[in-house]
């Protein structure tokens, strides 16, 4: 949490962005921010940070994508896909709102890298999908401790709005239409197995966030804050996301995937498990 940058990187939108655009993440930054400062010429690849929790590399996906709504030769390149892509995506929301947020480069890897990071304690700086919310990272004094401050929330309006606006069955028909091009990307991370069951597990790794009750003590660290309770600074880069944007929002958000979750593994081919 350092009071020296933008605050949290983006995590917004759930999926249409795959996770990304749907529903609204806005990656935490400010523990990548403490280890940029003690390493500061090393680059965060996006696979690099904890452990990766292996793809499933089954015969058979887990959570199998129905070929009859997925697209086939219709479908770009994944290297010149971003024109349509971007297209789509804004589509989902009629207004510019996201196109301010969007990254409008190699948009797909940037959601699929981005994505598969959130279970991790770090995500690359430079994988991320969409910019980061302005301003800084503002803490308060509470009963003698160290607290957020609720000013923070302000930085995420545009982001709970885009995924407010954002409808998830529509979000999950745009990404099962685009899933060939998400697969290609999970593969050129050097993965195994299939981005759709990845998804489904990232989400259910959100969904499985604290929900805390009261406030949170922070305690200064050589760079910015860190949770003094060591339950909570030991957490996912995504489930730190989701308790730092307030206990409505994390409310909202997780609502939001519930949606984006059912509507994903709608209509999979028989013998697929629903998870």
């Amino acid at each position: 949490m350092s009071s020296q940058s933008s605050g949290s990187k983006w995590v917004a939108g759930l999926l249409v962005v795959a996770i990304a655009v749907a529903v609204g993440i806005f990656v935490y930054r400010e523990k990548q921010a403490r280890d940029a400062a003690a390493a500061p010429t090393a680059e965060v690849a996006p696979s690099a940070a904890a452990p990766q929790t292996p793809g499933h590399d089954a015969t058979a996906p887990l959570h199998p994508v129905d070929p009859a709504s997925a697209g086939s030769t219709s479908l770009p390149t994944l290297d010149q896909s971003d024109d349509a892509i971007l297209s789509g995506l804004l589509a989902l929301t009629s207004d510019d709102a996201l196109k301010s947020l969007l990254r409008q480069d190699a948009i797909v890897s940037r959601m699929v890298s981005t994505i598969d990071a959130l279970p991790k304690q770090t995500v690359g700086m430079n994988v991320l999908p969409l910019r980061t919310p302005t301003g800084r990272f503002q803490v308060q004094s509470d009963d003698g401790m160290f607290v957020e401050s609720k000013k923070n929330l302000d930085r995420y309006e545009t982001y709970m709005y885009v995924a407010d606006r954002i409808h998830p069955q529509a979000a999950a028909a745009w990404y099962k239409r685009n899933y060939p091009l998400f697969q290609q990307a999970y593969r050129d991370l050097g993965t195994g197995g299939y981005f759709n069951d990845r998804l489904i597990e990232v989400i259910d790794h959100l969904l499985a966030a604290p929900e805390p009750k009261g406030k949170l003590q922070l305690i200064p660290a050589k760079v910015g804050y860190v949770y003094a309770d060591p339950n909570y600074e030991q957490l996912s880069v995504g489930q730190k996301f989701m308790i730092r944007v307030g206990k409505a929002n994390e409310a909202k958000l997780k609502e939001k995937l519930r949606a984006l979750r059912e509507a994903i593994v709608a209509d999979a081919p028989a013998g697929a498990s629903a998870g």
